[in-house]
């Protein structure tokens, strides 16, 4: 998907340590549970929004990103992409300016007319990577992943080299 998300958007997406994962599930051993538990234990402030569910991991969740309290500068959306194109909506609504659509297989959250919106709304979008390939340490499979997105040329690069090849 074009343009081509840059590492220092990644960066810039993980250096906040207070971010809404929007979609996280009820199920104690999915995905996106797990990944929330991840987060904590790296010292984040992972911040649940689902309207299904009262909490996760024993964090209170909220129904809608709008409802955070304090706000939130970061989403991680872990949806599928109809509801993701509602979600990017709602997090222009309530004024977060980075949005992670999350993809490990399959189209993950990604949608795009959701990144189309997000883009014209002035949103910094990563649309469709794992994060796990960029926490460090980085361990198992991730380890893995990132090195053939290495090779293949689809690991993100840094601003400065994409501008030049624009």
């Amino acid at each position: 998907m074009s343009p081509q998300t840059s590492l220092d958007t990644v960066r810039e997406f993980l250096d906040q340590k207070r971010i809404a994962i929007i979609g996280v599930s009820r199920e104690s051993r999915s995905f996106s549970v797990m990944l929330f538990s991840e987060l904590l234990r790296r010292g984040y402030d992972p911040i649940p929004v689902n309207p299904h569910t009262p909490n996760v991991l024993g964090h209170p969740c909220f129904g809608r990103v709008q409802d955070v309290t304090p706000p939130v500068k970061a989403a991680l959306l872990i949806t599928s992409p109809q509801v993701t194109e509602t979600v990017v909506a709602d997090c222009a609504q309530a004024g977060i300016r980075l949005v992670w659509m999350h993809r490990g297989v399959g189209t993950g959250a990604v949608s795009p007319r959701a990144v189309a919106f997000c883009r014209a709304q002035g949103i910094e979008v990563i649309a469709g990577e794992c994060p796990f390939m960029f926490l460090s340490p980085i361990g198992g499979v991730h380890r893995i992943h990132r090195f053939f997105h290495k090779i293949t040329g689809r690991y993100p690069k840094p601003a400065e080299e994409l501008e030049k090849a624009a």
